[in-house]
C-alpha cells in the first residue's frame, strides 16, 4: 500500500534513493527558490523572498549559502529575484540569467558593479560540476522567461514554473526527466469565483499567465507514462488554490501508486527526493 503523509502531501512505496536531491526552499507568490544538489554541484533555481529568508531555509536543511556554486534565474519578477540585491553584496555567487531579464534588473538597480552576473541568450547551456544545465523558453508575462533541463550522468531533472500553457518546447524538455518541478498554480473555478479583479483573473488564465491544476494534471500523466518518477507541484496560489485540491487532481490523473508526488510549501522547505 502507498503511504500518505498529510503534512507533506506525499505518496510513496518506500524510501526513495537517488544520486541527487531536490528541495523547494519555498514556493508561491511570496517567493520561490529550489535547491538542487549532486555529488559535485549545488545550485539554486531562483532566489525570491529575502536574503535572510533564503539563507534560513538553506540552514533548515543543513546547507549554507556559501556552498552554492551558482544561481539560475527563470525570469525577473520579484518573487523569483528579490533576495539577490542583498545576497550578492555578501556572497560571491555567479548568477546565470537571460540577458533581456538581466537588463531589466540592472535598470531597477538590483545588480551592482562587481556582481558575478552571467548574461546569456535565451537558449543557453552551462556545465556546473556534474550538471549540464540548459534553458528553454516558457510563455509568461515577463521580459523573458525560461525553464531548465538538468542532465546528469544517469538521470535528468526538469523545471518549469510560471507558464501560461504547455508549449511543444516545454513538453519536449520535460519528457523523459526522472524528476520534474512543475507549476500547479490555480484551480480555475476558485480563480474565477475569487476576489481578484476580473482583468487579473484573465491575465492569470491567459497563455502568458500561470498553469492551472487541470493543465498540470494532464501533463503530469503524460510525464509519468514516459518515465518520470517524481513530481513536485510548485507555485500554488494562496488565494486561488488549495494544496489538497491540487494534489488530488494530479494524483487522479497519474493513476499510479508508485508515483512520488509532493506539493511545495509556501513557507518551509519541501524535499522531493
Amino acid at each position: 500500500m502507498p503511504c500518505f503523509e498529510s503534512s507533506s502531501l506525499r505518496r510513496c512505496k518506500g524510501e526513495l534513493m537517488a544520486n541527487y536531491s531536490i528541495t523547494s526552499l519555498y514556493s508561491g507568490s511570496k517567493g520561490n527558490s529550489v535547491f538542487i544538489e549532486t555529488e559535485k554541484a549545488r545550485i539554486l533555481i531562483d532566489a525570491g523572498k529575502s536574503s535572510r529568508a533564503l539563507c534560513s531555509a538553506l540552514n533548515a536543511i543543513g546547507k549554507n549559502i556559501d556552498d552554492i556554486d551558482a544561481i539560475f534565474i527563470t525570469h525577473e519578477h520579484a518573487d523569483h529575484v528579490s533576495a539577490l540585491e542583498v545576497l550578492l553584496k555578501k556572497h560571491r555567487i555567479p548568477v546565470h540569467i537571460v540577458g533581456i531579464s538581466a537588463r531589466k534588473l540592472i535598470e531597477k538597480g538590483l545588480f551592482s558593479k562587481g556582481d558575478l552576473i552571467c548574461s546569456h541568450p535565451p537558449i543557453f547551456e552551462e556545465q556546473i560540476g556534474d550538471m549540464r544545465i540548459s534553458s528553454f523558453s516558457t510563455p509568461h508575462d515577463s521580459e523573458y522567461s525560461v525553464g531548465y533541463r538538468i542532465e546528469l550522468d544517469d538521470a535528468c531533472i526538469g523545471y518549469a514554473t510560471d507558464i501560461g500553457y504547455i508549449t511543444p518546447e516545454i513538453r519536449e524538455n520535460l519528457l523523459g526527466c526522472e524528476s520534474v518541478v512543475l507549476e500547479c498554480n490555480h484551480d480555475l473555478e476558485m480563480l474565477m469565483n475569487g476576489p481578484y479583479p476580473y482583468d487579473l483573473k484573465l491575465r492569470i488564465r491567459s497563455n502568458r499567465g500561470h498553469l492551472s491544476n487541470s493543465a498540470c494534471a494532464e501533463l503530469s500523466s503524460e510525464l509519468f507514462l514516459n518515465g518520470t518518477k517524481n513530481i513536485l507541484l510548485a507555485h500554488l496560489s494562496e488565494e486561488n488554490n488549495d494544496p489538497s485540491l491540487a494534489f488530488d487532481e494530479v494524483w487522479s490523473a497519474i493513476g499510479d501508486d508508485s508515483a512520488n508526488l509532493r506539493v511545495a510549501s509556501q513557507y518551509e522547505p519541501t524535499k522531493l527526493i
